[in-house]
């Protein structure tokens, strides 16, 4: 067993200790580790001894090679022993090893493209550089192995230990913005804890570690199910309480079994060639190597609940033209150039304010007279008689507008407004509804309202609903039909009969219409009305709910 010594004490970072232990060679005669490239075609024989890193294990024979696609960890084993003498070997495995060498280039099949413009990639590079400065040797997060009961816990740290550092490093207001900054380093995969598969960071006595600069999203992987399946199954071989997985990493690999049931063979003669590299590793590299592969899943397939910071908006990648790769790494998706592609959409901006539809000036004064308009119902401009329920803990102005048996003038007066606040108020509402009974088109507004309510009910009931709404006001032989014009009902019917089934918009051109009819024609004679006058002058009172379509009070 050859093995590289380390320098650093058991208090350095992982990141300046590089120890690695290398797989003991057997002889040319006997079964060898080979390095193989896993796209090559089936069957082909070939095979070199540096390819990618990665590693797959073969035998003497020269025929019928099983090509494997290993696991992001195990392309971390691949590095060059170099001699040593014998206290140099001594002192190395004295030692925990705190961050094993890897090889600076990732498997190719699993990587998306990476460009340096890319703002995911700068957000990255910041982030990377934090990191770079919690593992310095110097002025670092304090890195050490902890002695537990017949174990060694290598290469932690607590989170205490990291809030500490970024209050003191860092313009932190407190405690809580430094957790959630730290949340966010974590929810990258920069820093994982060692025991738990959901990646915050908590300011308590918990074991946290460094990812390995292998597994930063800046190398934008994109692992594929089969690498997954890989990963989910060299697990279940491994008779290790913390290497036990998880409720749902388990469903998934029920799920990546069933999906692959043709190719599982394959997929398990990889995960077992890999779990026989990995147990020829020293016991702590093989702790380390094995939480670092499981975080990097952790970010990549997240267990339910938590953020899922590799998803790319569907939306965003189609406006910017799809992805080459589109296995969802958030830095694969991205302009070939993004300043051109700004400069042109702030030209495009710029256009859109030459020729605006309506003058500053004239906006302006829409806005004042708003404002104006609404000014004695500001209860932050406009002072009540009674104690404002916003402003203190009073909800004597309530009480009283609930028990008075007369409807406030002030409250009568908002109705003028506009149609939207008489139908908000439910007094106003069901006055405005009776004066359209008296004009003989109450239909009009039961027909609105029924289909704002369709609207929020339960899809299991939408389409009851909808078949309701059409029998009662739309049907030829319809009880209450309202006044639509016919191309609106014929869009209707075919919305109600379509092979897809209804939806819940399938009324809206229609509603749109009644609703425009009501305010250019029967909500301004309702202003007009005596009744309205009446209420303006207090002379009316207060009067029960009317209920609508489906039976339930306003």
């Amino acid at each position: 067993m050859s093995t590289q010594p380390c320098s650093s004490s058991t208090s350095s970072n992982s990141n300046n200790c590089t120890a690695t232990v290398a797989a003991a060679t057997p002889p040319p005669s006997s079964k060898t580790v080979s390095i193989r490239d896993a796209t090559a075609p089936s069957g082909s024989g070939t095979s070199t001894t540096k390819s990618s890193g990665l590693l797959s294990v073969g035998s003497n024979h020269h025929h019928h090679h099983h090509h494997s696609s290993p696991s992001p960890s195990q392309s971390q084993s691949q590095s060059q022993p170099q001699p040593q003498s014998q206290s140099q070997s001594q002192s190395a495995q004295s030692q925990p090893p705190t961050a094993p060498s890897v090889p600076q280039q990732p498997p190719h099949h699993q990587r998306g493209s990476k460009n340096e413009d890319a703002p995911n990639i700068l957000v990255y590079k910041k982030m990377e550089a934090i990191i770079e400065k919690m593992q310095a040797e110097s002025g670092g997060v304090a890195v050490r192995t902890v002695k537990a009961f017949m174990s060694k816990v290598p290469s932690v740290f607590t989170g205490a230990d990291l809030v500490a550092w970024i209050l003191k490093n860092f313009d932190v207001e407190d405690v809580t913005e430094a957790l959630h900054f730290a949340h966010l380093l974590s929810s990258h995969g920069y820093i994982f804890p060692i025991d738990d598969h959901a990646l915050t960071v908590k300011n308590d006595g918990t074991f946290y570690r460094f990812q390995t600069p292998y597994f930063w999203p800046s190398n934008c992987w994109e692992p594929e199910n089969t690498d997954y399946a890989v990963y989910l199954c060299k697990r279940t071989m491994q008779n290790k309480t913390r290497l036990e997985l998880a409720d749902y990493e388990a469903e998934n690999l029920a799920k990546l079994q069933k999906m692959f049931s043709r190719k599982w063979e394959f997929i398990f003669m990889q995960a077992e060639s890999q779990s026989k590299v990995a147990k020829k590793r020293d016991k702590l590299e093989r702790k380390v190597l094995d939480s670092q592969e499981r975080a990097f899943w952790d970010v990549h397939r997240p267990m339910a609940g938590c953020v899922n910071t590799t998803e790319i908006d569907i939306k965003k990648a189609y406006r910017r033209g799809g992805s080459s790769h589109g296995t969802g790494s958030a830095g694969a998706s991205v302009a070939k150039n993004p300043v051109e592609q700004l400069t042109r959409i702030i030209a495009l901006r710029k256009q859109k304010l030459e020729r605006r539809t309506i003058k500053v000036s004239k906006a302006a004064e829409a806005l004042v007279a708003y404002y104006d308009q609404y000014n004695e119902f500001d209860y932050f401009l406009t002072s009540p008689e009674l104690p404002n329920p916003w402003q203190t803990d009073s909800t004597e102005m309530w009480d009283t507008e609930k028990n008075s048996k007369d409807v406030p003038v002030r409250r009568v007066k908002r109705w003028a407004f506009s149609l939207r606040e008489l139908l908000n108020d439910p007094i106003g509402r069901d006055q405005f509804t009776k004066f359209l009974e008296k004009e003989y088109s109450g239909e009009n507004l039961k027909f609105w309202e029924s289909v704002q309510e369709m609207k929020a009910l339960p899809q299991s009931e939408i389409k009851e609903a909808i078949q309701k709404i059409w029998q009662e006001f739309l049907a030829p032989d319809a009880p209450c039909p309202v006044n639509v014009d016919s191309k609106s009902v014929e869009l209707a019917r075919e919305a109600v009969n379509s092979p897809n089934g209804p939806n819940r918009w399938c009324f809206d051109v229609a509603a749109s219409h009644v609703y425009h009819l009501m305010k250019s024609d029967s909500y301004s004679r309702y202003l007009r009305s005596e009744m309205y006058k009446d209420y303006v002058n207090c002379s009316r009172k207060k009067v029960k709910s009317i209920p609508n379509l489906f039976g339930v009070k306003r």
